[in-house]
């Protein structure tokens, strides 16, 4: 066996939404980053292998609609938009391949399982993984640890508290909560995707099939419909013991039921129109939604969810509703396969406490695995939020490596702000904490615009970088192209401007099986995006073009320069991808230069 020491300032362990996100983040911070991922590809449970959609933040009631998550989540699937307009499986693990591997701070181990973690007086010192391909055992060691592996492996080895199954009511007081605890916990699907031949098929199950008799099954498990072209996210098991001892004997189980179930949809005659279909592509590696629960320094509740409850330390958001999948999964055919137990009006708050080990001092978490009380978890569990999670967790990561601060340090009050800011400026949505950066010489500038439909151009300094609440925070000029001017009463050194676009997050845009999601996105771009603009400075008597972005693929759009003295910066937005206006969110102006 071949041993291989490597150091960095954060390492990312598991591959799937949060930890990309968490790792990227991590790295365009300015540390130097490791992501380990124990498959052969990225992506989790939306990877080729398992197929999930990437819900968040959606089926928000009132004036909200969806409220699509942004930040580095977004990046990537306005790329995938863009880039893979065939919705292809395989092209979208290898753009997230891509998206990892071109960051110059990051490095990306896949097949690699961190095993173990070797402590030194209550911090993580290295994590052993193992390199199943290269038969190497891999020594990483790291300034912190970012746990987005889902089953937290490596952190319930570094002694990390935790939790598994459910609260019992009275703990939390959750309503939702059954009356006593227990060890029964959301379990895991195998899902399929069918292809009408044109003639009909016979269909012969494997001699391993589970009959399934959907005879005393209550509404929730259709059979018909558009579940007979993209599978049934009811195939699902879970586990009354260990979810993660029993993954194995749970695996077996979801190949049996699923092919017991299109076993019954070909061949009860029941289901005519399924007499051409076949089975194109089935899963083999189960979708988890929940196991180890790791405790930080609060745990989120039910009681938090429903009361909107706004926290200081606030560093991401969700919204998916309180969606409670039953004890038992396929195997508790008396119960409804999910209990809808409550759906938003708004976004809620996820804070920092939620997101760093109370137990062990270097350590975070990100995604399902992160410090939820199981009905809580019902809703974060879904991988956009995870997503939003694994954001705030690398960049919390990135500024402890840099300043020595430990993250409970850096969230204290009065420190969080610093990460806050950070991630607002990156794009990410803290609901009702607007952004205050100091740093940002537009909060001090007279904004005046060429046009108006909508808006003011003094919002694009408010803080707010989306429509909140229904209130308005853009402003959308009269046809393209349009400017936007920012005057100072003094000459200030201007190097970066920052400007956040509109790419109309009342939209999904994820990668998805289902027809009926596919059918509301459009392939490409938002038509709403700008796609050029150009940055110009009032020098020596006149405009001097100093920076442009053209093809824009982004929201958050960063133009560096050599940094200039002037009283004057003009944006002129140039042209739309296929709307008439140019609607923005947020202008920032920053000394920094290229």
């Amino acid at each position: 066996m071949k041993e291989r020491h490597e150091a960095y300032d954060v390492a990312v362990i598991g591959g799937g939404m949060a930890g990309i996100c968490a790792a990227v983040a991590a790295a365009r911070c300015g540390a130097r980053t490791v992501l380990i991922q124990d498959r052969p590809v990225l992506g989790g449970n939306a990877s080729g292998e398992i197929r999930v959609h990437i819900n968040g933040a959606q089926g928000l009631r009132g004036a909200h609609g969806l409220e699509r998550e942004t930040g580095i989540l977004e990046e990537i699937l306005l790329e995938n938009r863009m880039r893979n307009p065939q919705e292809s499986y395989s092209v979208w693990d290898h753009l997230l391949y891509e998206f990892v591997r071109r960051e110059p701070n990051l490095v990306l181990h896949l097949n690699t399982t961190a095993c173990a973690a070797e402590m030194d007086a209550g911090s993580i010192r290295a994590a052993r993984c193992h390199q199943l391909t290269t038969e190497t055992a891999l020594v990483i060691g790291a300034k912190l640890f970012v746990d987005c592996s889902g089953d937290g492996l490596l952190a319930a080895s570094a002694g990390a508290e935790f939790r598994m199954g459910r609260e019992g009511r009275a703990e939390f007081d959750e309503s939702f909560a059954p009356e006593q605890p227990d060890s029964w916990t959301m379990g895991a699907s195998l899902t399929f995707i069918s292809r009408d031949m044109g003639y009909p098929v016979p269909y012969e199950p494997p001699f391993f099939a589970r009959p399934f008799d959907p005879a005393h099954s209550p509404k929730g498990r259709q059979l018909g419909g558009e579940g007979l072209r993209h599978g049934h996210w009811w195939i699902e098991v879970g586990s009354e013991t260990d979810v993660i001892g029993d993954q194995e004997q749970i695996r077996d189980k979801l190949m049996g039921y699923l092919h017991g179930v299109w076993d019954h949809i070909k061949n009860s005659g029941r289901y005519p129109e399924a007499a051409n279909l076949v089975l194109n592509w089935v899963g083999s590696v189960p979708g988890k939604r929940e196991s180890r629960r790791f405790v930080g320094d609060y745990l989120l509740n039910q009681n938090d969810l429903l009361g909107y409850r706004e926290f200081e330390d606030a560093v991401a958001f969700g919204g998916w509703p309180i969606d409670e999948h039953c004890p038992g999964g396929i195997e508790s055919l008396g119960e409804p396969p999910a209990y809808f137990h409550h759906h938003f009006d708004k976004p809620y708050q996820i804070p920092f406490r939620c997101l760093y080990s109370k137990s062990v001092s270097n350590l975070l978490f990100a995604g399902r695995n992160a410090s939820f009380t199981h009905i809580a978890l019902s809703s974060a569990r879904v991988m956009a939020t995870c997503a939003v999670m694994g954001q705030a967790a690398g960049t919390a990561a990135a500024l402890c490596a840099q300043s020595g601060r430990t993250p409970r340090e850096l969230g204290a009050a009065g420190r969080v702000g610093e990460l806050q800011e950070r991630l607002l400026r990156d794009d990410a949505y803290i609901p009702h904490r607007p952004a205050r950066d100091a740093a940002d010489l537009a909060r001090g500038a007279q904004l005046a615009a060429s046009s108006t439909t909508s808006g003011a151009a003094a919002l694009l300094t408010d803080g707010v970088a989306r429509d909140e609440d229904g209130g308005c925070h853009h402003w959308e000029s009269d046809g393209l192209p349009a400017d936007v001017c920012l005057s100072w009463a003094e000459p200030q050194r201007i190097g970066c401007v920052e400007v956040k676009l509109d790419t109309n997050v009342h939209r999904p845009i994820q990668m998805s099986r289902h027809q009926s999601l596919r059918k509301q996105m459009a392939p490409g771009a938002p038509a709403e995006l700008v796609r050029s603009l150009r940055v110009e400075a009032w020098l020596n008597g006149g405009w001097r073009g100093v920076g442009e972005a053209d093809s824009i693929r982004t929201r958050r759009v960063r133009c560096a320069f050599p940094a200039v003295e002037t009283d004057r910066v003009r944006i002129r937005f140039e042209r739309a991808y296929g709307h008439p206006n140019a609607r923005v969110f947020e202008v920032r102006a920053y000394a920094e230069g290229a």
